[in-house]
């Protein structure tokens, strides 16, 4: 999908130790440990494991040797462009297992937190300005009413929280998902960072897409490495729970094992879209969900807790989508609602819309409309159910029309005879069951 983006400004890389606002101490013995760990002895390979650039990195390896941790192997490596090579000396190994003891996080440099506030500031979701052209793009699988863009249109562009509401099976993830979509630049986030001595991972491949270097540009590589390696170039990110989300979940995840942490799903989310779908289904009630989202969602800021129970602010700079099959009155208190940004009801299709989804989905399948079938859907089956159309119906009736097609071995068709017997199985009668 050609999006139009927005330039965010990539970290620069840094051009010595002093610009690493970093302890020392931490950066040498998270050197050792990955000399360690990956048996490397070239500062190159060095660099590319610590994700700093390499003469950034011979600084931390000079000061390793003034401190008889590291020492030369005094032998040309000719493969690497004749570089010197590098070893652990005893008391490096030493201290690389007693540094490991204390934590066995090893490998990228980690980002300091203040560093990174700077960072969320240039490529903050709240930079972004969508047109109308964009989300109409992004959400063009999908038939929606005008007004609703109208209303969808201003509530992304602010970067703020949505609520989306109303009855189920009519596109509310669908919705949120073309809102992904329709961001479409990128976002630089950091493969871990640093707050008190304490590593905290955040690039989690499970969450995040990096995007390659543009080939096609003869300059891209050359570019692409330019900016600080400890972060990854990525779309920006989307988070989306459904009923499984707690309030743990949250929460920094500590690895007692590795003495190291983990963002919580909200810090993964940073710079992009954090979807809370199905609300009301987790086990958490839906009061207690948004009132752990209060501060974040007025300040812009959350606020983490570490093992030792010191508190420290984190950036919360997120899109949040709510979305929910019940009316937002039987699930919030007032005030809850009043810190949701923006209330957008998501309704069933009128008759026309009912109709071009129908269209357009019988189309996508290869099944022939039939009037005489249409005719006896709108005015036998539907004023059944008071006319009450959802987006998920037609593909629905399609689909079990298909089926039954496939087994009687005919042609793809439709009929008022099919359409009686895909109907069946979209609602279950009301009955006592003898037990």
């Amino acid at each position: 999908m050609n999006m139009q983006t927005t330039s965010v400004i990539a970290p620069p890389a840094p051009k010595g130790l002093a610009e690493m606002r970093l302890p020392l101490v931490m950066m040498r013995d998270i050197l050792l440990k990955t000399m360690f760990r990956k048996t490397l002895d070239m500062v190159t390979e060095l660099a590319e494991a610590i994700c700093l650039p390499s003469s950034v990195t011979q600084e931390l390896v000079d000061i390793a040797r003034e401190q008889k941790l590291v020492e030369a192997t005094g032998t040309l490596n000719a493969n690497a462009g004749n570089e010197m090579g590098y070893q652990l000396t005893d008391a490096g190994k030493a201290r690389a297992l007693d540094a490991l003891s204390q934590s066995e996080y090893f490998g990228a440099m980690p980002v300091p937190l203040d560093v990174y506030r700077e960072q969320v500031k240039r490529q903050s979701i709240r930079n972004i300005m969508v047109t109308r052209q964009q989300l109409t793009a992004a959400m063009g699988h999908l038939i929606l009413p005008d007004s609703l863009l109208d209303h969808l249109g201003p509530a992304v562009s602010a970067g703020r929280s949505i609520l989306m509401y109303g009855p189920p099976g009519n596109g509310k993830s669908s919705i949120s998902n073309g809102i992904r979509d329709a961001l479409g630049d990128r976002v630089y986030v950091p493969r871990a960072i640093e707050y008190a001595g304490q590593v905290i991972t955040v690039y989690d491949p499970i969450v995040h897409s990096e995007v390659a270097a543009d080939v096609e540009d003869p300059n891209a590589l050359r570019k692409h490495r330019r900016f600080d390696e400890r972060y990854v170039c990525c779309e920006r990110p989307t988070v989306v729970t459904g009923g499984e989300l707690s309030l743990s979940m949250l929460d920094l995840v500590y690895n007692p094992t590795a003495r190291t942490y983990q963002a919580p799903l909200q810090l993964k989310s940073t710079g992009g879209i954090f979807i809370v779908d199905d609300l009301g289904r987790q086990a958490e009630s839906p009061q207690a969900l948004v009132n752990r989202w209060i501060v974040p969602l007025e300040e812009g800021r959350d606020i983490l807790s570490l093992q030792s129970g010191e508190k420290f602010e984190v950036p919360f700079d997120t899109l949040v989508i709510f979305s929910t099959n019940f009316h937002p009155n039987e699930i919030f208190d007032q005030a809850a609602l009043r810190r949701i940004f923006f209330k957008i009801k998501i309704d069933g299709p009128n008759q026309e819309n009912y109709l071009k989804i129908f269209a357009l989905v019988a189309r996508k399948k290869g099944m022939p409309l039939d009037e005489a079938a249409l005719v006896h859907l709108l005015k036998v089956k539907y004023p059944t159910i008071n006319n009450i159309y959802a987006n998920y119906q037609p593909v629905f009736l399609v689909d079990q029309m298909i089926s039954i097609c496939e087994f009687e071995g005919i042609p793809y068709q439709m009929s008022p005879e099919l359409i009686d017997r895909a109907w069946a199985n979209m609602f279950v009668k009301d009955e006592t069951i003898v037990k």
